[in-house]
């Protein structure tokens, strides 16, 4: 995030240039290359490269092919019906992963290895539209097209546990053990003892290309945090994504497990993505003073987070984490430095932005960002009113709820009008389809809750 000593704008440099790589390859220090991007659900896919041979081809210009079948995919990676852009009448077949070369980065903590990430394009060199980042990407343009550079930072907090992702398999992911076994937050001494691990992870990431701020205990036991710098929207999330794929990695080589989920166990407290924003011009934060642009933005946010929040919550899971007293707001209320509120303003000058509280640690950062970017842009273009701040405790007031299931959610997104606008038809319905598909294969499900109240008693 923005720091005191820290007010210009972050410049976007590729931690690794081709000319880099070549040179590595050559000598042997480099032997594979990942070529990715990211799907609905916000997991790296792709293949991984011979390194002389990526050289040859992608490092030359080619594009790398992949299934389309991979944007119309469940968590299971079971092909879903509905989706116009792959389906089994029109054969599953390929689209190109087109490396952008400003993401190139050594991955440190797998052996001889870099990643690129790719814009995902048919053969004709079209975009994907609903490719989670090029979603994001046309969001960006509409905002450079008003003079604006979308500036984003993401707090990802997660649950550090002591089994191995193959004995939370096992357990079928209960009764698992967190690292700590006690409420850790701002906790030096609890945080010591899981420093060989996020030490681990701090350096990964910041030889990675991904620049490091902090880390520090959070609300729960076992729960962490650790903040990069802010950044432009693309390469934030571009980080967002390469560090919770990478610590991932990084758990299973180190004989534990994390996890993202929203709200992992029904008695801890949810894990968030607290998303900061501001939208920048010429070098400087348009927001500073509370600017016209800055009311206009938040109004906005407040506006249309109810239509977008299968992009802020895409999850079933998800909506288990919103509830009274828990850190997760419930409201679209917004406030100075109010933890209660949706949207927390924090940072005064250069440093104000916004602060949204409402998505949680399972999003996929580039269709949260690509929301809160059309969100404001409607705000600014309508010159949208922003109502006074909220005093006192947000989750006892009678400000608009933030849907509270998946299904509301969905119908959110059905009656609204302006996202269909911002993202367009093909996209929206991309993702209704998605989110549909969630919550009717969670509806045909027997849970656990089910059959413990009423095996016996019902």
């Amino acid at each position: 995030m923005l720091t005191k000593d820290k007010v210009t704008q972050p410049e976007r440099r590729p931690a690794l240039t081709r000319d880099q790589l070549a040179a590595d390859v050559e000598k042997g220090v480099v032997d594979t290359v990942v070529v990715a991007f990211t799907d609905m659900q916000g997991r790296l896919m792709g293949k991984r490269l011979d390194a002389d041979y990526f050289m040859d081809t992608a490092g030359k210009g080619e594009s790398v092919e992949g299934c389309n079948y991979l944007l119309a995919l469940d968590m299971e990676m079971d092909p879903i019906p509905g989706y116009q852009i792959a389906n089994w009448e029109s054969g599953y077949g390929d689209f190109d992963m087109v490396p952008d070369f400003a993401t190139l980065r050594r991955i440190p903590w797998l052996e001889a290895t870099a990643l690129v990430l790719c814009d995902v394009a048919w053969h004709d060199g079209k975009p994907v539209r609903p490719s989670p980042r090029q979603v994001l990407r046309a969001q960006v343009e509409r905002a450079r097209a008003l003079g604006y550079e979308p500036m984003f930072g993401s707090e990802l907090e997660f649950f550090l546990l002591k089994e191995t992702f193959a004995e939370a398999h096992a357990k079928h992911y209960t009764d698992l053990t967190p690292s700590v076994p006690y409420i850790l937050d701002y906790h030096i001494l609890a945080t010591s003892y899981d420093e060989p691990f996020l030490r681990a992870v701090r350096k990964g990431m910041k030889a990675a290309g991904i620049p490091v701020e902090s880390s520090k205990g959070e609300a729960w036991p076992g729960q962490q945090e650790i903040n990069f710098r802010f950044a432009d929207a693309v390469t934030m999330a571009d980080n967002h994504v390469v560090y919770k794929n990478g610590i991932k990695e990084m758990a299973q080589q180190s004989g534990c497990s994390v996890t993202f989920m929203a709200k992992p166990d029904h008695r801890w407290i949810g894990s968030s993505c607290h998303v900061h924003s501001s939208l920048w011009a010429d070098g400087r934060n348009t927001f500073a003073g509370e600017s016209d642009v800055f009311k206009h933005y938040l109004a906005g946010h407040i506006a249309h987070t109810a239509e977008l929040a299968i992009f802020l919550a895409p999850n079933i899971n998800s909506y288990k984490r919103y509830a009274a007293a828990s850190w997760a707001p419930t409201t679209l209320a917004w406030g100075y430095d109010n933890r209660t509120c949706g949207f927390r303003i924090v940072g005064h000058g250069q440093h104000l932005r916004t602060e949204s509280r409402i998505p949680g640690a399972d999003v996929n950062a580039y269709l949260a960002f690509a929301a809160f970017i059309a969100a404001g842009l409607d705000g600014i273009e309508k010159k949208l009113p922003l109502g006074p701040a909220f005093e006192g405790n947000a989750y006892e007031s009678n400000v608009q709820r933030f849907p509270h299931a998946l299904r509301d959610a969905i119908e959110a997104l059905e009656k609204g009008t302006m996202a269909r606008k911002a993202f367009g038809e093909d996209v929206i319905d991309h993702y209704l389809n998605y989110a549909r598909t969630e919550q009717a294969l969670f509806d045909k499900v027997v849970t656990n809750y089910e059959r413990e109240r009423l095996f016996e008693r019902g």
